[in-house]
């Protein structure tokens, strides 16, 4: 929650990550964490510039264009790169007022919904908690799950035939895993187990 003076306290959420400048007109490569990059970046929109839980500054989106696997932005007022070298590193937000006037579809949810949730197969098993999303461009998303033990993360397709079910009341996934998904978790569990003894 972030409190801007006059306003009352306002929840941000985070869609992007500016990497780099791009070129020296002002743009910026913007590593997207949001399922909805046309939505969040497409001109007009507002965005904030985090530095940690700091805002920075509250800018408005007047150029989107996608070059390899980035967002390049370009910001009203921000048009040369001595504008927005000083951004580098830092995160693009949404605040929750934008967020909440979005429509999400069935099946749809917001990252931050979902990085947490326990994973469960369905045979019962817990296989850890959803760490990070990772969006890859033109397929499914992949998600890292962290696992109890501390082992290595597992990495779970989402796809309808592997996530049956998404309970966000009940901070869970459940997940049919296919053949050699989850394989070489029962071997490094059996291998703790053998090596306690």
């Amino acid at each position: 929650m972030v409190k801007i003076e006059g306003m009352p306290e306002e929840q941000f959420y985070i869609v992007g990550k500016i990497v780099n400048t791009q070129a020296l007109r002002g743009e910026v490569r913007v590593m997207a964490t949001t399922d909805f990059p046309e939505e969040r970046f497409k001109i007009g929109a507002s965005l904030s510039i985090f530095n940690g839980d700091k805002l920075v500054e509250e800018v408005k989106v007047d150029g989107h264009r996608l070059h390899k696997n980035f967002n390049l932005l370009h910001f009203k007022g921000k048009d040369n790169i001595n504008d927005v070298e000083k951004f580098k590193g830092m995160d693009l937000k949404v605040a929750g007022s934008e967020r909440e006037m979005d429509s999400l579809e069935e099946n749809e949810y917001y990252y931050d919904d979902i990085i947490g949730l326990e994973v469960h197969t369905t045979d019962g098993r817990n296989l850890g908690k959803i760490r990070e999303i990772i969006s890859l461009p033109s397929t499914n998303d992949v998600w890292s799950i962290q696992q109890p033990n501390k082992g290595k993360d597992i990495l779970i397709p989402y796809i309808e035939d592997v996530v049956l079910d998404i309970l966000l009341d009940e901070g869970k996934v459940i997940i049919d895993p296919m053949p050699g998904l989850i394989d070489d978790v029962d071997d490094d569990e059996d291998e703790t187990e053998k090596g306690d003894n």
